[in-house]
């Protein structure tokens, strides 16, 4: 059974981070599809059942390229998430020490210190001055 399983697999993608992901999402969808009640549990069911399908259809794939392709897909994605929250935490913890401002014009990020009093603020990427209290 293992050597017939084995020769089935031979060329195809197999599991990958994307796959993992789809498969632990597809649970959650799941069991929340089984708690929750009316159209929301079916939606959800529907949701999670879907989500596994398309990984076991990723898994046994032989297109290797849009397999890697999504996967790819899938870190570009991850990653920018992971930076955004990475930020959230940093703003976080330095509440106390700085300000964060938007530029009126082009919405770049500021950070000044704060206890300054009234100041006046140059946005490095576009020059625009605006004052705001620190």
């Amino acid at each position: 059974m293992k050597a017939w399983f084995q020769r089935f697999m031979s060329g195809r993608y197999g599991g990958d981070q994307f796959n993992r992901f789809l498969a632990v999402a597809s649970l959650v969808f799941l069991i929340l599809g089984l708690f929750l009640p009316g159209l929301f549990g079916v939606l959800f069911y529907a949701i999670g059942f879907a989500m596994l399908i398309y990984s076991y259809i990723r898994m046994f794939s032989r297109n290797h390229a849009q397999r890697i392709a999504e996967n790819r897909w899938y870190w570009e994605k991850r990653t920018a998430v992971l930076n955004w929250f990475g930020g959230v935490k940093t703003r976080f913890s330095l509440r106390k020490t700085y300000h964060y401002y938007r530029c009126p014009r082009c919405r770049q990020q500021l950070r000044v210190p704060r206890g300054r009093g009234r100041i006046s603020i140059t946005c490095p990427k576009c020059g625009t001055s605006f004052i705001k209290k620190s």
